[in-house]
């Protein structure tokens, strides 16, 4: 450029100096957008972080590695899961929500995504994150929850549970991953839409929530099928109800909670989220990545295994489900009120 430069101002003189400034401008100017426009089409150039808030072999864990899987065949590029856990899950998700917005780490996060900023409000404590600082990518999974009772307890149906909860206030137990937890708020929703009230007994976690069930220490239980059908076949358990929208397919004998007159639906979903801010480029070709990974062969078996319903959401509908689950798990949270932990 100083060449050309220089042989036009010897041409052409200081009158027309001028010139060569405007189109050296010009050259840089364009040079500058085609090297921003190349760094959009790069997209990604180095390894994706995707955090799992919850320690290894949980749902969040179990999903988010066919997932990165997935995203990694059709990006040609490393997805690395990396499990950041603490304080329910918060750690992991305020570490994605305060990430710098470029796409290189993202979030596989469950449905206690909006929990936690309202158990937060309840408490009057600084949140770890707010919601509106993560942005929805697609929707993976959502598992319709349903209810067991202990196969030596005298209940046969919902109608026969709820009549008994009537007679016994706050003496009919319940176990659940934590308080506040999804499984805690699944069965808050029952008790609300009865009219009943149950005793809530918190574990640290849903396997010692179900083994609390399976050693008949409580009496009932919320859960993701996956986790209860194997004692339901072994007749440790017995299913009364689902909260989906429709039956679950491996036990299609049960009825949903709507059939029985309760308008109540929840599940456990898994999303992929990324920061507030991620360049629009950025997000299509994620968006983009998980429509075509979840009809990945591989991906559908590893789903297949977990016993996990695939339930694909792009980012405008998955907006939608968000947003309502999302209200309605925070009527639940105000309905409940402040529970101290106990230490």
């Amino acid at each position: 450029m100083k060449s050309l430069t220089w042989k036009v101002y010897r041409k052409a003189g200081s009158a027309k100096a001028a010139i060569p400034r405007r189109l050296v401008v010009s050259v840089s100017l364009a040079l500058l957008v085609a090297q921003a426009v190349h760094g959009q089409e790069a997209f990604p150039s180095r390894t994706i972080t995707l955090v799992a808030p919850f320690p290894p072999g949980g749902v969040a864990d179990l999903t988010a590695r066919p997932v990165a899987a997935a995203m990694e065949k059709i990006l040609k590029n490393p997805v690395v899961v990396v499990n950041k856990t603490g304080a329910a899950g918060a750690v992991g998700m305020a570490y994605v929500a305060t990430a710098k917005a470029d796409g290189y780490t993202l979030l596989l996060s469950l449905s206690s995504i909006s929990i936690i900023p309202e158990a937060d409000k309840l408490f009057d404590r600084k949140p770890a994150y707010t919601m509106d600082q993560l942005v929805p990518l697609a929707l993976i999974s959502a598992d319709p929850t349903i209810l067991v009772v202990h196969a030596e307890r005298p209940w046969k149906s919902v109608k026969e549970l709820v009549e008994d909860a009537k007679k016994r206030p706050g003496q009919i137990s319940f176990s659940s991953s934590g308080i506040y937890g999804t499984l805690h708020m699944a069965t808050e929703m029952l008790s609300h839409a009865a009219g009943v009230k149950f005793k809530h007994v918190p574990y640290g976690g849903a396997g010692p929530a179900l083994t609390a069930i399976l050693g008949g220490h409580v009496d009932m239980l919320a859960s993701g099928p996956a986790v209860v059908l194997p004692h339901i076949k072994s007749g440790k358990l017995r299913p009364l109800a689902g909260w989906g929208a429709k039956r679950v397919d491996a036990v299609p004998s049960l009825p949903t909670f709507k059939e029985l007159g309760y308008e109540i639906e929840f599940y456990i979903w898994a999303g992929v989220f990324a920061p507030n801010g991620t360049p629009e480029p950025v997000m299509k070709k994620l968006r983009d990545t998980l429509r075509q990974g979840v009809q990945d062969s591989d991906f559908k078996s590893a789903m297949t295994k977990l016993q996990t319903p695939i339930a694909y959401l792009d980012a405008p509908e998955f907006k939608k489900f968000w947003d309502k689950d999302a209200k309605m798990l925070a009527d639940a949270i105000k309905r409940v009120g402040k529970i101290e932990e106990k230490k």
